[in-house]
């Protein structure tokens, strides 16, 4: 729930794990997916969040909640739990360029060759987004409107733009290369932070 410019051909050269750029189809695809999954959240389809999360995420996740039943009764009651405590999601939009990263070392391209370049198969891009919440607080209450910056990972094999996510306000560098390794030690996630809209 915490939830541009299009970037030009693959540049050639670059360092395993370093950022990058993607073909233009390949962000475009990627923020589509995010804008859509934000637009079923705002709509209240919480489900959907856990419905396309990166698997291997997810059942780290699960983990963390004791099971699958429990994440998926944690999130699905997020709705009802806001509108106790006053409060509603207005609206959710990406902002800004997403960095770009290609992981997933696969196999080599030659597998009697150990010396052979590993092969990055998927596409990892962050994605800053902005969500804006109104909230009811106090006695009289006084109505305010929050804007949450945050992100989503956006992950997907190459070729397929079949993209799973990974909630920014859930995720640290060390989750994120945990999962791939090939990401860079010193990479900067996205600023998460709130505050109050003009």
């Amino acid at each position: 729930m915490r939830w541009i410019l299009p970037a030009v051909l693959l540049a050639a050269g670059t360092p395993a794990g370093a950022q990058t750029v993607a073909p233009r189809e390949v962000t475009t695809s990627a923020i589509a997916a995010v804008e859509a999954l934000g637009k079923r959240v705002v709509l209240g389809d919480h489900k959907a969040a856990i419905d396309s999360m990166y698997p291997q995420w997810k059942k780290r996740m699960a983990k963390r909640f004791g099971g699958i039943e429990k994440l998926e009764e944690q999130l699905e009651g997020i709705g009802e739990e806001m509108a106790r405590n006053g409060v509603g999601i207005i609206s959710f939009k990406t902002q800004g360029a997403p960095r770009v990263y290609e992981v997933w070392p696969g196999k080599p391209l030659d597998d009697g060759d150990a010396e052979a370049a590993p092969v990055f198969d998927k596409w990892l891009l962050l994605i800053p987004t902005v969500t804006q919440f109104r909230i009811m607080q106090g006695d009289p209450p006084q109505t305010y409107v929050i804007n949450s910056h945050g992100f989503q990972v956006a992950i997907a094999d190459k070729g397929r733009n079949n993209w799973s996510f990974i909630n920014g306000s859930d995720v640290s560098v060390s989750d994120l290369r945990s999962l791939f390794a090939s990401l860079p030690a010193n990479m900067e996630l996205p600023p998460v932070k709130r505050e109050v809209a003009d």
